[in-house]
């Protein structure tokens, strides 16, 4: 979607006719993004915008994992026992009117540039996200595989946390140049 701009979420903006089909996802959207980001300073909300309307989010916050958590096994003895800087994607939500377009996978090669920054200037050993049930699919086509050792107690529908490595991301993003 070539006219298709991704920016930080401004404070005016109409976020109030945004729908993704989860009513979570958009009352996030319409009621806390904002506050979340201008107030709190607890995330910032990255959206993809086509003249003046608003057809995607993705919510970034920093986070960490534990070194028991991440998937590659390899990785993982290298990486120390404290916890290890991350970029969490919170929140992903593509408008009714732009599903189907791509514009989910751009938000999220967004957040993946954003994470190789966030590696070269204060640390960063990959994303995080929790995906729902019907969105496993759409990160594990991304590469993102699911985090060891906490799924304990998770009910059956609740989300999934999931990881994708810097290394991974770094090379995905060399070969796209």
């Amino acid at each position: 979607m070539a006219d298709v701009e991704i920016r930080l979420l401004r404070r005016e903006g109409d976020r109030s006719v945004f729908s993704c089909g989860e009513p979570a996802l958009d009352r996030f959207f319409q009621h806390y993004a904002g506050q979340n980001q201008f107030k709190l300073h607890l995330a910032a909300t990255w959206v993809a915008v086509r003249a003046s309307d608003l057809l995607g989010f993705a919510t970034v916050a920093s986070g960490s994992i534990e070194r028991r958590s991440v998937p590659d096994e390899r990785l993982r003895t290298r990486l120390p026992e404290y916890p290890l800087p991350v970029l969490r994607l919170a929140r992903l939500g593509v408008d009714r009117r732009a599903q189907g377009l791509g514009l989910g996978s751009a938000l999220v090669r967004h957040v993946l540039r954003m994470a190789l920054s966030q590696r070269d200037q204060v640390g960063c050993v990959g994303v995080v996200t929790d995906a729902k049930p019907s969105a496993v699919a759409f990160y594990e086509g991304l590469g993102f595989t699911p985090l060891s050792g906490v799924r304990e107690g998770l009910v059956h529908g609740d989300p999934t946390p999931m990881f994708l490595g810097i290394a991974t991301i770094a090379a995905a993003v060399q070969a796209r140049r």
